[in-house]
């Protein structure tokens, strides 16, 4: 798949992060990102995503696994709900779960494990328009 030469410059702006702990998925989908022109960050759990958010300005788009060690996606969403300095940045919930076991999770949008990122282009796509 080439990348979109005039969506580079448009997209260029939407800081996205990636909270994955399989390595190879979690960089296959910043390589992704990255050709479609987005600024891709990575982290492998919850932990490491507050801590990231809390370094920084927020990102516009959080792509959010469940499954995962030292801090899954539901405590991950639990805290950054409560914190309102990240509570509305959008979560976009992946999982290989059943869509109902991420209900009570507030996310933008679901989209289930194995990805289809053709889809996951069109999501974040939705998320990060140019702002012009």
């Amino acid at each position: 798949m080439m990348p979109d030469p005039h969506r580079t410059r448009a997209t260029a702006h939407c800081p996205i992060l990636i909270v994955e702990d399989d390595a190879d998925l979690r960089e296959m989908m910043a390589q992704l990102l990255t050709l479609e022109g987005y600024k891709a960050e990575t982290v492998a759990n919850g932990r490491d995503a507050l801590e990231y958010l809390h370094q920084g300005d927020p990102p516009d788009l959080i792509l959010l696994d469940l499954m995962m060690p030292i801090m899954d996606g539901w405590e991950f969403r639990r805290r950054q709900r409560e914190d309102p300095a990240l509570a509305s940045v959008p979560v976009v919930v992946l999982s290989a779960l059943d869509q109902t076991r991420a209900a009570d999770l507030g996310g933008t949008a679901f989209l289930k494990k194995p990805l289809d990122f053709d889809r996951l282009l069109e999501l974040v796509r939705q998320h990060c328009r140019d702002p012009r």
